[in-house]
């Protein structure tokens, strides 16, 4: 039985376990993180591909049955506990594959890119709007906070579309598989990561508004700021790039 309160939803369709596979690229000698294995259809997928897979799941159930069923595979290391908390910086280099509960879709994320020196790729499935968020350009209503975070760190892909009917329980939405493949160096290059991210946090918690009254609570003068950086104060946040939004920031302290 699943457990709503886990946001678990069981996605058991071969055809398109495989596809997600194939999305991940793996190699025969890749360690893979799977988040949520939940009765492991996919675990079982992974292991053939990849030379090890830990499979970390939460629900203690499902972590008993799965470590009983999966206990012919001998490159399967079933782990219990929360994939927010587990130690990812004690791996060797690793990629993830995940059909992520939709409510820890952004943590998970950002705890993930923490341990860029080691990800490789992720491969998730996560909820249509989210997914359409992270790979969304500049000028669109997806395009926000969520897009520019991630896109600093890796090159997105929105791989294909999986229909809610597809999983059981059925969800209420459809979902998306992305494809993140991290950087060796970040995008775009900045002076301090910490004012780059603060400016993007702070301009799009008034994404409606023009940057030169979303940025003028950071107390800097706005026009001369702006003048610097040669970008036109009246615009929006979604229609800035990475790079505008790098500019801002490394002329942020002559303002």
């Amino acid at each position: 039985m699943t457990k709503r309160r886990l946001g678990q939803h069981f996605l058991s369709d071969p055809s398109i376990l495989k596809r997600i596979v194939e999305a991940a690229e793996l190699q025969q000698e890749d360690l893979v993180v799977e988040i949520g294995p939940g009765p492991g259809k996919l675990t079982r997928i992974l292991a053939e591909k990849a030379k090890q897979v830990i499979a970390i799941e939460l629900d203690e159930t499902l972590y008993k049955s799965l470590s009983e069923e999966i206990a012919s595979c001998g490159n399967v290391e079933v782990v219990q506990g929360d994939a927010l908390e587990y130690p990812y910086e004690d791996l060797s280099e690793f990629k993830v594959v995940a059909n992520i509960p939709y409510y820890i879709t952004t943590p998970i994320l950002f705890r993930l890119l923490s341990n860029k020196a080691r990800l490789k790729t992720m491969t998730l499935t996560v909820q249509r709007e989210v997914g359409e968020r992270i790979v969304a350009n500049p000028g669109g209503k997806d395009y926000g906070v969520l897009s520019l975070m991630v896109q600093y760190r890796g090159k997105t892909e929105l791989k294909f579309i999986i229909p809610k009917e597809s999983f059981r329980p059925v969800p209420r939405v459809d979902s998306a598989v992305i494809h993140i493949t991290l950087l060796e160096k970040p995008s775009v290059k900045v002076l301090h990561e910490d004012i780059f991210f603060l400016l993007i946090k702070t301009a799009f918690s008034q994404r409606r508004k023009m940057l030169s009254n979303s940025l003028k609570s950071l107390g800097r003068n706005v026009r001369e700021w702006f003048d610097r950086a040669q970008i036109d104060a009246s615009r929006r946040p979604e229609t800035l790039s990475l790079e505008e939004f790098a500019r801002l920031a490394d002329t942020f302290e002559l303002s």
